[in-house]
């Protein structure tokens, strides 16, 4: 029988908040300046010391495509806008076609763009200080305070040890559904593959850089493990990890730390350096909210009264989705809301749900939800979708639902393989 040990903490209330949002990852970013931009008092508390989450400390620095392959561009809101800021300072990858806008003349280019992703984490920085939202870094929520199924507050972890907020309202964008597993909201677990990303910089690359007088020639991904979005030759002697326990991302992460070793011992010292290495996990999938609804593949051109945004596949063209607000809330919590990552979709949908430019939607669409929630007295499951949809698609220029016109005749028929050579 294992020992136990039983802790009772007394914590003075350091704060009061209309909504603390618990993670700082792009959905949490969006979320956070929305709530503010609708007067909330707002909190933003993040475990690292920079913002993005997997866009920045992720080093995924990649807007996957925001279009339907043929021209039409799908995603908006501050999607589109950040789309822009990123490669405002730093350098920017981004096809001739997309350069100026939606192109006028069809194309199978898709709209992506890639950044510096230290530099956009400053950016984002800049933004929550010029929007005056109050924000924590090296910080780490650790567990809500619950009465009954309502969360009335925070407990928080830092160099200051711990302390209490309270708050109206939750919206839990840390990626991996902590805080709506540690309050009882039924979650689903996710696996995740053997991947992971660093940069890396080598004297041919340095050379490529000079010649082109171009920055983002320096630098390149690298890999310890380096399976695909879908998994393709997974080594059958590695795990599938699900990224919620400590000792599931020690293993990952001690595991491909010594794969990207032994990678690098095969070249010369003198002729390369790692530039920086992953600052968090690069898991994609590791736990979301079991939600009123959840998106499934085949939910493609379906259109949701309750559609919060509406979407395209970013690695299959034409495929069209709509996000159902149900997909971020359990009708069981009145005052918790989710995002991002931890959003409900399953299988292939889920991937498709929880990439960057889709984050940012369901992050904005939150705050709004939340803002709505509080000005009506009404608990987030009963607020006024119409009037939530409005403000989405008017305010924040996001659309609502797709047009019918974007769908191919041959939907029934022909179920598209991912675009070969895109991710």
């Amino acid at each position: 029988m294992s020992k136990t040990v039983k802790i009772v903490s007394e914590l003075k209330q350091k704060g009061e908040y209309d909504v603390i949002v618990a993670g700082g990852g792009v959905a949490g970013v969006a979320a956070a300046l929305t709530a503010k931009n609708r007067g909330l008092k707002v909190l933003l508390v993040e475990k690292q010391t920079v913002l993005g989450g997997l866009a920045t400390s992720g080093l995924v620095n990649y807007f996957v495509p925001m279009c339907n392959g043929r021209g039409k561009q799908i995603i908006f809101g501050l999607a589109d806008k950040w789309f822009r800021e990123s490669m405002k300072y730093g350098f920017g990858i981004i096809t001739d076609e997309w350069k100026d806008g939606e192109p006028k003349e069809p194309t199978l280019v898709r709209m992506t763009c890639r950044y510096s992703p230290n530099i956009f984490a400053l950016q984002l920085t800049e933004m929550i200080k010029n929007a005056d939202v109050d924000i924590l870094f090296d910080c780490l929520v650790t567990e809500p305070v619950m009465e009954g199924n309502v969360v009335k507050g925070v407990v928080v972890e830092s160099k200051s040890g711990k302390e209490y907020y309270e708050c109206k309202r939750i919206i839990d964008v840390t990626g991996d559904a902590d805080i709506l597993r540690r309050s009882g909201v039924p979650t689903v677990l996710g696996e995740n593959y053997y991947t992971y990303i660093c940069y890396k910089i080598s004297l041919d690359s340095c050379k490529k850089a000079y010649e082109k007088q171009d920055i983002k020639y320096a630098t390149s991904w690298y890999h310890g493990g380096n399976i695909n979005l879908y998994g393709h030759n997974q080594p059958e002697d590695k795990p599938l990890w699900s990224g919620t326990t400590v000792e599931d991302v020690t293993d990952y992460l001690v595991d491909n730390q010594l794969c990207l070793l032994e990678k690098l011992k095969k070249d010369d010292p003198k002729s390369r350096d790692i530039v920086t290495l992953p600052h968090m996990p690069d898991f994609r999938q590791t736990c979301h909210i079991d939600g009123e609804y959840t998106l499934k593949e085949e939910d493609r051109y379906k259109h949701f009264e309750d559609s919060i945004c509406a979407i395209n596949d970013f690695d299959r063209r034409d495929f069209l989705y709509e996000i159902p607000y149900r997909c971020l809330i359990n009708n069981d919590f009145p005052n918790i809301i989710t995002a991002g990552r931890s959003a409900s979709g399953e299988g292939y949908a889920w991937g498709v749900v929880r990439v960057i430019p889709v984050a940012i939607l369901t992050g904005q669409a939150a705050a709004e939800a939340v803002a709505l929630s509080l000005e009506t007295d009404k608990p987030l499951p009963e607020i006024d979708v119409k009037m939530l949809q409005e403000r989405l698609e008017n305010d924040d220029n996001i659309m609502i639902h797709f047009p019918d016109k974007l769908i191919p005749e041959d939907r029934d028929t022909i179920i598209r393989t991912p675009d070969e050579g895109h991710i």
